[in-house]
C-alpha cells in the first residue's frame, strides 16, 4: 500500500514522471523495490540507491524525483537536492527531543527544514506518506468488495499518457 500511496501523491501533485530521473533510496521488498518498479512503469528513469551505493549524493543531486525509504533520520540533506525536485519521504524515525512529552519526536529520512527551500514539493513526516498508505489500504479493501459484488475495480494508479 505504501508504494501505491507514493505514486498517488506524485499523480495528485501534478508532478511529471515520464522521462524524469527518479532516485529511490532503499531497496526493501516492502517499499523501495516496488516503488522503483511503479516509477519505471510510468516511464521514469530509476536509480535504486542503498547502503553500498558509491557516490549516493551525486545520484541524488541529479534526481528530479526522490523517494527516501532508507530508515535513517535526516539522512538526505537539503544541499544534496536538485533545485525544484519532488521529494517523497517514506521514513519514520524517532529522535530524542526533551521538549516533547514522550521525550522524542518523529522525523523522516530527509531533513525537512533544509529540503523545504530547495524541493518544489516535499511530503512531511508525520502526516505525508503514512495517511496515504492507509488510504491505499482502504482503496484495496473497496476493490475487493467491488470484486466480490461483481463490479469492476478502480485502478490503483492512473494510466500514463502515450
Amino acid at each position: 500500500c505504501t508504494p501505491a500511496g507514493c505514486i498517488e501523491l506524485l499523480q495528485r501533485s501534478g508532478a511529471e514522471v515520464a522521462g524524469k530521473n527518479a532516485v529511490v533510496i532503499g531497496r526493501s521488498n516492502i517499499v523501495g523495490m516496488p516503488v522503483a518498479s511503479l516509477l519505471q512503469s510510468m516511464d521514469a528513469t530509476v536509480t535504486v540507491c542503498h547502503s553500498r551505493t558509491k557516490d549516493m549524493v551525486e545520484h541524488i543531486r541529479r534526481a528530479d524525483i526522490i523517494v527516501a525509504a532508507i530508515g535513517k533520520a535526516h539522512f538526505v540533506r537539503g544541499d544534496w537536492l536538485k533545485p525544484g525536485c519532488v521529494v517523497i519521504d517514506v521514513g519514520i524515525n524517532a529522535i530524542e527531543d526533551s521538549t516533547k512529552k514522550l521525550g522524542h519526536r518523529l522525523v523522516g529520512d530527509v531533513h525537512f527544514d533544509e529540503a523545504q527551500g530547495v524541493a518544489s514539493q516535499i511530503t512531511p513526516v508525520p502526516g505525508g506518506v503514512g495517511p496515504m498508505t492507509i488510504a491505499m489500504l482502504l482503496k484495496n479493501t473497496m476493490n475487493l468488495a467491488r470484486h466480490a459484488s461483481g463490479l469492476p475495480r478502480v485502478p490503483l494508479r492512473r494510466a500514463s499518457k502515450p
